[in-house]
């Protein structure tokens, strides 16, 4: 059992993070474990990422048991990871990561209700409001349905510029549209939410795909609303994509192509090549279309990229190594965002068990948050705040 308590018992200098979790199946008692076990009533801020089997808005009566500090989040697909554990139960999960200390956080999120990117700007002066600040964030965290990701970001960054942002798309089990954004009191399918984070205190965001580049690549030739593959070199992208990785057409039309491209997805880079963005196909259309789960745009090259269950698991210690190798000071904690996609190739192949010990051999005994999501958000070097699939975004946060 956890009780509220009074902030003036909780304050502490630098920034202070602490992460719960709770795998039981009546949806407050998750709410208010996860809450309690983070200390959520003592922080500014939890990032809050829980199972579509629970009701979403128990689950937020469970935390407010604890305390009123904001909460933003999503639903995380299949499962959640700390180090204490992986928790993929299928009477579900909430995790909680919360950010206290040394911090001043807005937080702002609805569902859609206007144009993307003017909703984007609209949150950002929302969030800035909230924080009783005029000045952009030290950085930032976004959720969002995986659909506009990007204009909700460009939205935000008409407002405040570029600054290191982190985050992912909300996400289901089953690749049904289940997903569920949490925003404070809000629950809501399709929109955004975001949290400002004013700081001293130090974070580094890391997003990669972890890929491995092939020698065959092409030049988009056709995209029809934003997100459909029609055709690379003028050649319908099904059919292009079969004859890059021997595949039958037949084999991969509809859905099928999602699980079929989870270890041969294609990529495309930035300008300079700092970072190569992992495009997911989706679905096969009947014109030999694809959809995609992010942006795309006509006469850019686009590469296959591949995998293994093998090289998948050793991305993930390999992408905390090169963080901590970036940071300024040592990380005190992390926050993982896996894709869903990723997870779900790894459990196709039996693979799933192998993620927590991989991960946990390097966070040691740092706390940490992984979760599960169907977009992923993030930047690496001189490279622009990215949105993509398939990839990893990994934030450590020193003191």
């Amino acid at each position: 059992m956890f009780f509220k308590k009074e902030k003036t018992e909780c304050v502490k200098k630098g920034l202070v993070t602490k992460v719960g979790h709770s795998e039981n199946k009546d949806s407050y008692t998750s709410g208010s474990e996860a809450a309690g076990m983070a200390d959520l009533c003592c922080a500014s801020v939890g990032l809050i990422f829980t199972s579509v089997v629970l009701d979403q808005k128990e689950v937020l009566r469970g935390v407010r048991s604890i305390g009123d500090t904001p909460v933003v989040g999503c639903t995380s697909s299949a499962a959640i990871c700390t180090n204490d554990g992986y928790f993929n139960s299928e009477d579900g999960y909430t995790g909680i990561m919360s950010f206290g200390g040394d911090l001043t956080v807005g937080v702002a999120g609805h569902a859609k209700d206007k144009d993307a990117r003017e909703m984007g700007r609209e949150l950002a002066k929302e969030a800035m409001k909230k924080a009783g600040k005029t000045c952009a964030p030290s950085y930032f965290f976004m959720t969002a349905s995986p659909k506009e990701e990007e204009a909700y970001l460009k939205g935000i960054e008409d407002v405040i510029g570029r600054v290191p942002m982190f985050g992912g798309s909300a996400a289901d089990n089953t690749v049904e549209g289940k997903w569920s954004i949490i925003c404070n009191d809000e629950v809501f399918s399709d929109g955004c939410a975001v949290a400002f984070f004013y700081t001293d205190s130090y974070m580094k965001n890391l997003y990669t795909g972890e890929y491995k580049e092939t020698n065959k690549s092409g030049v988009i030739t056709e995209v029809r609303d934003n997100r459909t593959l029609v055709s690379i070199d003028g050649v319908p992208a099904v059919k292009k994509y079969c004859e890059w990785t021997g595949k039958k057409e037949k084999d991969v039309m509809g859905g099928n192509l999602l699980t079929a491209t989870i270890f041969n997805p294609l990529g495309v880079k930035d300008p300079i090549g700092s970072v190569t963005a992992i495009r997911h196909p989706m679905a096969a259309n009947d014109d030999l279309s694809m959809n995609i789960g992010a942006n795309l745009a006509v006469n850019t090259a686009v590469v296959l990229m591949e995998g293994s269950a093998d090289s998948l698991i050793e991305a993930n210690p390999n992408a905390i190594k090169k963080l901590d190798s970036l940071m300024e000071e040592e990380a005190q904690s992390y926050f993982l965002v896996h894709c869903g996609g990723r997870r779900l190739g790894l459990q196709l192949e039996g693979a799933e068990e192998k993620l927590y010990p991989a991960v946990k051999k390097y966070t040691k005994d740092k706390p940490f948050l992984m979760v599960f999501t169907f977009g992923e958000y993030g930047s690496s070097d001189n490279s622009a705040n990215t949105v993509g699939g398939l990839s990893l975004s990994y934030t450590g946060f020193g003191k």
